[in-house]
């Protein structure tokens, strides 16, 4: 039930589903909590005013969220300033399962403070009907297949698909340099890298968590090469840190490939002339091509591919890597709390 004198639902706004965690609690405690920059006097003004109103009922500060309750928020700098971006295009699709082509630069979900559409959000405004979830996450930077679930038995049942290594993920990459083997295997345990003052930067550990990568060469150009990996673990920035230490670092990653201080000045002072020079693309060129999984209903094994995207394409097809100077960087801060999570 919309309560507000002025806001409606098509205006720009931010899109709240109540799940276990928050159900139960206060409305002003939670958004409070969920927004700590924002204090809980400030969400009860916001609610009495109508920026923050629920579809089910006439929300009060003190309304107790339900299970499955939808809020919506209009205020400012936490709802978006402008309208959601197209859907990206869909890949596959069933009663349990929708796999979406994500472009770079697109979260998967929500983080940080600051509103950012995030795919998520747009495919539960799609399918309102069906209880839309992630199965797994790509990062900001890296375009290709997602694949999301109906209802809950099938994330139950794909979340398990992945944990117990049934899914087979391949990923292609535009690395740095001209590389001279056909295909070798990097086996590397990784752990936070060594002696780096970016605590999420991964590294050869010894005493790290095992991580096996199988790489192949697909293209070679000039400078660069387009490699399939294909992880067989799945360790936070696996591919990233691998191809690092197999010499040839991704195209336009800030993190890997660089020194500590390039990802600390970009943090610190944005993107520099020095920092641009360096990293050399607007993201790290990195896509998840393609995802093969047992259907969480017949068992059969399903295969979904996403093409690559032009910008990586162009690098394939002879063009030369371009950032121009104008182009924007994401919000560091936000792409590190999404990497964390």
């Amino acid at each position: 039930m919309l309560t507000g004198a002025t806001m409606t639902r098509d205006q720009p706004h931010r899109v709240l589903n109540i799940r276990d965690r928050a159900a139960g609690r206060r409305a002003d405690t939670f958004l409070s909590l969920r927004f700590p920059s924002t204090s809980r006097s400030t969400f009860a003004k916001w609610i009495k005013e109508g920026m923050v109103q629920s579809d089910d009922r006439t929300l009060k500060p003190s309304s107790v969220l339900r299970l499955g309750e939808t809020l919506r928020i209009w205020s400012p700098g936490l709802a978006p300033t402008d309208g959601p971006p197209p859907t990206p295009p869909i890949l596959f699709e069933d009663e349990w399962l929708l796999a979406i082509d994500k472009p770079a630069g697109m979260l998967v979900h929500p983080v940080g403070q600051r509103y950012a559409w995030a795919l998520i959000g747009l495919v539960r405004e799609l399918r309102p009907d069906a209880r839309i979830d992630l199965s797994h996450r790509l990062d900001r930077d890296t375009s290709g297949v997602v694949l999301l679930t109906k209802h809950e038995d099938a994330n139950r049942a794909m979340k398990a698909a992945f944990q117990s290594r049934k899914v087979s993920k391949t990923y292609h990459a535009v690395v740095r340099g001209v590389v001279p083997w056909e295909e070798r295997a990097v086996e590397a345990p990784l752990g936070h890298k060594m002696g780096s003052e970016v605590q999420l930067r991964r590294g050869e550990d010894p005493e790290g968590d095992s991580a096996l990568t199988h790489m192949k060469v697909l293209s070679r150009m000039a400078a660069h090469t387009l490699v399939e990996c294909r992880p067989f673990t799945g360790r936070t920035h696996q591919i990233r840190a691998h191809l690092e230490i197999a010499g040839f670092p991704i195209l336009g990653d800030k993190l890997y490939g660089q020194p500590d201080n390039v990802f600390l000045e970009l943090l610190d002072h944005g993107l520099t002339d020095r920092v641009r020079a360096l990293i050399g693309f607007p993201r790290h060129a990195l896509h998840a091509q393609s995802l093969a999984f047992p259907h969480p209903k017949s068992g059969q094994m399903v295969k979904v591919r996403a093409p690559l995207p032009a910008d990586m394409q162009a690098i394939v097809d002879g063009a030369v890597p371009t950032w121009a100077a104008e182009a924007a960087v994401e919000d560091e801060v936000d792409t590190i709390e999404e990497e964390a999570e």
